[in-house]
């Protein structure tokens, strides 16, 4: 019996020790997770998985190149730096291009791990041309913009709030403004839909935006880097809220486009594998107010303007001038 007994326990510890290297392994992996969408540093293994992140697949050459290009000739345009303080002390960095005549103001929120300037490059010309004064936002946790972390849109929508008052500061409260996102800047504008918008925010241009962060978290886990996120996701979780102090799971674009006053145009492309084209159809359906969809056939991730610009302006330009003066309904 004492033999039997002691084996029972031998074989219990053995257990329990699996367990617990396992449970340390799942929140190593979880914090390295979190690490390398949040942390304005991030680790050194990045490099070696920012391509499985995406999805892997090989975007076109040619197509990358007018990206790379259009970008560095944003980039190398006389601009105005611009600089203010957040609501919750962050020192935030934006860069001003006024249209010789203007007709309206667009306030740009580039993705993750971006630029101010690489998210925008082919749309830049075009708004330009078509009378748009543009705000290219520095997003929190990057590049000069302050903060140690980024918010995956949780965080970031109330500078939505900050930089609409400054532009109405700058710019007057008679131009229509317009808020733009690519990715994780699409998601930041999405999740300002539900916040009480000045009246002179005419509309919202959302580009491949996902849902939530931890929806978009458990996707890129799961389906890019084939990690299972049962137990490392709820460890995930408590990690976000240490670092940012607010629930994941408080805040989703799905929840606050339920409460949106403002038109919104939904963009995004078939062969999108970061962020998966379902999410957009999922917020388009969630969306309250006026709205409009563009599908892109064969798009990769932010890549909808390229493929297709010529339907990418056309679009744009159809939404301005629908409702530049006009406001379906109050805010």
């Amino acid at each position: 019996m004492k033999k039997q007994t002691k084996k029972v326990l031998k074989t219990s510890a053995v257990a329990l020790g699996t367990a617990a290297v396992a449970l340390g392994g799942a929140f190593g992996i979880a914090d390295l997770f979190v690490s390398i969408a949040l942390d304005r540093r991030p680790p050194k293994i990045l490099d070696a998985v920012d391509k499985h992140i995406g999805g892997s697949k090989k975007k076109d050459d040619a197509l990358t190149k007018s990206v790379q290009e259009a970008a560095l000739c944003l980039q190398a345009h006389e601009n105005e730096i611009v600089r203010i303080t957040a609501h919750d002390g962050t020192p935030l960095v934006g860069h001003f291009i006024p249209a010789p005549q203007p007709r309206r103001v667009i306030i740009a929120f580039h993705g993750w791990r971006s630029k101010w300037y690489k998210n925008f490059g082919l749309q830049s010309k075009f708004w330009y041309e078509d009378g748009c004064s543009v705000l290219y936002v520095e997003q929190r946790g990057q590049n000069e913009s302050g903060g140690a972390y980024m918010g995956f849109g949780m965080t970031e929508r109330y500078d939505c709030l900050d930089w609409i008052n400054f532009i109405i500061g700058k710019c007057g409260a008679e131009l229509p403004i317009y808020l733009a996102g690519v990715s994780m800047g699409a998601a930041t504008v999405l999740m300002a839909s539900g916040l009480a918008l000045p009246k002179n925010v005419h509309g919202i241009l959302a580009d491949c935006g996902y849902t939530s962060p931890r929806a978009i978290f458990r996707h890129v886990a799961q389906k890019n880097l084939h990690i299972g996120y049962g137990v490392k996701g709820k460890i995930a979780d408590e990690i976000y809220k240490h670092k940012l102090r607010m629930d994941p799971g408080a805040c989703s674009a799905v929840q606050e486009l339920r409460r949106a006053t403002v038109p919104v145009l939904f963009i995004h492309g078939t062969a999108d594998r970061f962020v998966p084209i379902e999410m957009t159809f999922e917020n388009y359906l969630a969306c309250a107010s006026p709205k409009e969809l563009l599908v892109v056939p064969g798009a990769g991730h932010t890549y909808c303007c390229a493929v297709d610009p010529e339907r990418y302006r056309k679009t744009e330009e159809e939404f301005f001038a629908k409702w530049d003066g006009a406001h379906p309904t109050p805010h």
